[in-house]
């Protein structure tokens, strides 16, 4: 692929998250032009491609236009080394390297949402710098004209002020080991194996970034579907309130399907027009619902000194090493005093709307290099007959606005 058509990729990517970013703020006219610039983009994207590809093989082998395999090259590339010599080596290292193919970038990214991605839930802007930012206006507090008299003095009044936002893109990476009779199998095992691999490393990595940004705000404790109301009504406020949803785990998604109202009927359903979705009835408003693994957002446990004089054979206890703590095997009553217990289960409890709250910078340059002769520690690709995969990403996360969310949770005893 020529870096004529890469560049129309990055485009219509790109032109793809303005669609999906207009729509969702509710500028449908805008949408719709954006939408027909995306399928200009696209049909002239194809007519090129076709081209390319015909250009690119004898046609006494394979008729002009015919679509390549593109998990046959990514296999055939992955037992090449990923050393390659045409266009997809341009942004990588002089000394060799992949740029993962787009069509098998796009499978990488739907196995990223086949666990749970947090991509999905915020703001994604593919940049091709390293470094940028983005300016906003101030919120601020605006008092109106003042009266003045007939030939009065006219006083001044403040003008609007702005902040930026800055990104700086930073590079992540991990290396994966791969044994050589895997390479020797079929174009799809190969394929799928790798995609897997680097895949779900790319969703943790996106997902850990992501929270680590949220995390960053100061948490909230709710106590219950009044608290919730509250945040809604009041520190989201109308500004953010018809666009917000409720972000938890399983462990929140339990609590939140054992509500009910003053009639017993459970207050989290179904939505109607997406059955799909959850939906939690909060006062006069219906609030979606997303149910996140606990792998992908996990609970934590409180602790506290246990007040027990002697050991209670029923209860576990816990010794704590640097805030570390761990169970005890046989608990000793000499030793109680210095024994904890478990005394909660804290909860996370995501309320907002991370589209305007978190910002993923995305470089869009997945690359991937390999050897079948490195050393790393004790690993020895070529003692122990293996190839080891390098993958890095580069990207990076923001707080967008930080009034669009609030980073809570319940305790759970």
């Amino acid at each position: 692929m020529n870096k004529e058509l890469l560049d129309l990729l990055e485009k219509i990517n790109a032109k793809k998250d303005e669609v999906k970013n207009l729509a969702n703020e509710g500028k449908l006219e805008e949408a719709k032009k954006a939408k027909d610039e995306l399928k200009e983009l696209q049909d002239k994207f194809d007519i090129l491609k076709d081209l390319d590809d015909g250009a690119a093989v004898p046609e006494s082998k394979v008729p002009a236009g015919t679509p390549k395999d593109s998990t046959a090259e990514f296999a055939q590339a992955a037992r090449n080394g990923f050393r390659v010599k045409n266009s997809m080596n341009e942004g990588t290292e002089a000394d060799g390297g992949y740029t993962v193919p787009n069509d098998i970038q796009t499978r990488i990214n739907k196995y990223k949402e086949a666990k749970f991605s947090l991509g999905q839930l915020v703001r994604k802007e593919s940049v091709k710098t390293v470094k940028g930012s983005r300016t906003f206006k101030k919120r601020s507090q605006q008092t109106g004209f003042t009266k003045v008299g007939e030939g009065g003095k006219i006083g001044a009044k403040n003008t609007p002020q702005f902040e930026r936002i800055d990104y700086e893109i930073s590079k992540y990476a991990g290396y994966f080991p791969v044994t050589n009779e895997l390479l020797a199998d079929s174009d799809a095992n190969i394929a799928s194996t790798l995609i897997e691999w680097i895949g779900d490393e790319a969703r943790v990595t996106e997902n850990n970034l992501i929270m680590g940004q949220i995390k960053t705000k100061k948490e909230v404790e709710l106590n219950g579907l009044d608290d919730i109301k509250k945040v809604l009504n009041v520190t989201l406020g109308s500004a953010f309130k018809q666009s917000s949803r409720i972000i938890t785990n399983d462990d929140g998604l339990q609590y939140l399907d054992t509500l009910k109202d003053s009639t017993g009927r459970y207050l989290l359903a179904p939505d109607p027009k997406d059955t799909m979705q959850l939906r939690l009835a909060v006062g006069g408003t219906f609030v979606p619902v997303e149910a996140i693994p606990k792998g992908d957002l996990p609970s934590t446990v409180t602790y506290e000194q246990t007040k027990d004089i002697d050991v209670n054979a029923k209860k576990t206890y816990y010794t704590k090493v640097e805030d570390v703590y761990t169970a005890v095997d046989e608990p000793k009553k000499q030793d109680i005093a210095n024994y904890y217990e478990a005394s909660a289960t804290k909860i996370p409890v995501i309320i907002g709307d991370l589209k305007e709250g978190i910002w993923y910078f995305d470089r869009a340059k997945t690359t991937i290099m390999t050897s079948n002769i490195a050393s790393i520690g004790d690993l020895n690709a070529f003692a122990e007959d293996l190839t080891i995969y390098r993958a890095i990403e580069r990207e990076d996360v923001k707080i967008r606005d930080k009034e669009a969310f609030v980073n809570a949770y319940l305790l759970q005893k």
